[in-house]
């Protein structure tokens, strides 16, 4: 298509029929979302029909094959190259055809060869009912793509209106999902669908609304109150990533900066009382860098990408705030998958631990801590990627090997002085191992007792020095040191060697 004549005829979008009708239900028309995600005058359509529909709207345009209900092209973010595609809710509600499905999945196959992330904007009501068989083909051949891209291209699925049936498969496959309030809803069965079958009512955004997938499912990793929010995140994560899995990084010009931000003071040198991890992070990291992947889901574990003196790095970390730090399932799933994102991708992985262990209980038994646990296990052993951890107070029993420890895999282990490491807390070791000393204790002074059995139990078993000493633990550091600690390891192994065993792949506990 001529630009001059295509920009040109952006103006009249104002006065499209179909486009009034996505404003009244405060969307933005497919092609709208695109110019306002890219950069201006970037975008390049493949696949012709946009003009013949867009501006043109008539019956016969609307039963087209060629254009079928989606846009489909590239364009640039930050100068950076992107393929993209839209779904068209104003034609059959969105619904995916066969030349629908397989127009999306030819730009992801492009992305791929390209090596360039792919957006997806989603707002379709699922697989198009009239086609059959032919309907479903097109939602398959989309999530082949999707599976072929993964771990070799960043793929973003943004959900801004309804995405249901087989189709709210695809974002799942991909990397990160966005979801925009009141307008975004993912489901498999539609409400009306579950009444008549269950009985159960609700409404669409109480059964697959931004608040149920970013907080409860954990389907969605990012929740907006507006489209254009949402694209400006969507933005600064795709200049924050590489592009591919190849993508070089050039590290040895870089030259350390310190931030001035002290440290040491943010975390109290009593185990149990809380302190802001996030505070800890922004103080570690360059100024407005982090990224929080999944910031109201599993809200004991956080995970985002940030940068230490321009280098990308991801970081997890127990989130002391939050049922104390503890690991239950739903954090194990969230902080495996960013571990293994990360790898695809040579991201290297900042984990800071501050954990009492997994979270204890009937219920997380019953709902498989031990086989979502695992996943974190794995994650963390299998990736090849930079991986640093710093124990900042606390790491006891299985969580403690979970964290990015060094039997796991990890390149460097730092502890701070006041860190823990041990199969658990002193008080409970303590009233384990000395129970009839205590109990032959006289009622007055089993306090005291107490308190020194703890103490020369700290001493004699969690000081990290011990771990220092059998080569668990690198180095003992201040909180103030980390950030040019981890700048200067990730620098060291710009060219690391991944040492992978030949094999298809592992099987992870899914």
């Amino acid at each position: 298509m001529n630009r001059k004549k295509y920009f040109e005829r952006m103006n009249r979008l104002k006065k499209n029929y179909d486009v009034e009708k996505q404003h009244k239900k405060k969307k933005y028309h497919a092609i709208e979302r695109i110019l306002l995600l890219l950069d201006k005058g970037s975008f390049r359509e493949i696949g012709s029909g946009i003009n013949n529909y867009v501006f043109n709207h008539n019956e016969k345009n609307e039963k087209s094959t060629e254009y079928d209900g989606v846009i489909t092209g590239r364009g640039t973010i930050a100068g950076k190259t992107v393929f993209i595609f839209s779904q068209d809710f104003t034609i059959s509600g969105g619904s995916i055809g066969l030349n629908h499905g397989r127009k999306i999945a030819n730009t992801i196959k492009l992305a791929i060869k390209a090596k360039c992330p792919v957006i997806g904007l989603y707002d379709s009501g699922g697989a198009r009912i009239s086609e059959g068989i032919n309907a479903l083909a097109g939602c398959g051949e989309m999530m082949y793509q999707n599976t072929c891209a993964s771990g070799v291209i960043p793929q973003i699925s943004i959900v801004a209106g309804p995405c249901a049936g087989a189709a709210a498969y695809a974002p799942a496959i991909t990397d990160f999902v966005f979801i925009v309030e009141q307008i975004g809803q993912l489901y498999i069965t539609g409400n009306k669908v579950i009444e008549r079958v269950t009985g159960e009512k609700c409404s669409l955004q109480e059964l697959g609304g931004a608040k149920v997938h970013s907080e409860k499912s954990g389907v969605a990793h990012f929740s907006f109150t507006s489209e254009k929010k949402c694209y400006a995140q969507v933005r600064k994560l795709i200049k924050t990533l590489p592009s591919s899995f190849d993508e070089k990084r050039e590290y040895k010009d870089l030259s350390y900066y310190d931030t001035q931000q002290k440290v040491n003071e943010l975390v109290p040198r009593d185990n149990k009382l809380p302190y802001s991890m996030h505070k800890l992070i922004e103080k570690i990291i360059d100024f407005d860098s982090f990224i929080e992947i999944h910031k109201h889901f599993a809200t004991n574990m956080i995970t985002g990408f940030a940068q230490i003196n321009h280098i990308t790095i991801g970081i997890v970390a127990n989130n002391p705030m939050n049922n104390s730090g503890c690991i239950d399932h739903d954090s194990s799933d969230k902080a495996a998958r960013f571990v293994r994102f990360c790898d695809s991708f040579h991201i290297p992985i900042l984990t800071l631990v501050d954990t009492p262990g997994y979270l204890p209980g009937i219920s997380e038994e019953h709902q498989g801590i031990i086989r979502h646990g695992a996943k974190l296990l794995f994650a963390y052993s299998e990736a090849t990627t930079t991986k640093i951890t710093v124990i900042v107070r606390k790491a006891y029993g299985g969580a403690y090997i979970a964290m990015g420890s060094k039997h796991l895999g990890a390149d460097y282990v730092y502890a701070c002085p006041n860190a823990s490491l041990a199969v658990m807390g002193a008080e409970g070791a303590v009233s384990i191992l000395y129970q009839k000393e205590l109990s032959n204790t006289p009622d007055d002074q089993v306090d005291a007792f107490k308190d020194k059995l703890v103490g020369e139990y700290i001493q004699k078993y969690m000081n990290p020095a011990i771990a220092q000493s059998e080569g668990y633990v690198d180095d003992v550091i201040s909180l103030d040191e980390i950030r040019q600690r981890v700048f200067e390891d990730i620098k060291s192994f710009e060219k690391k060697s991944t040492g992978a065993i030949k094999k298809k792949h592992g099987n992870i506990p899914l």
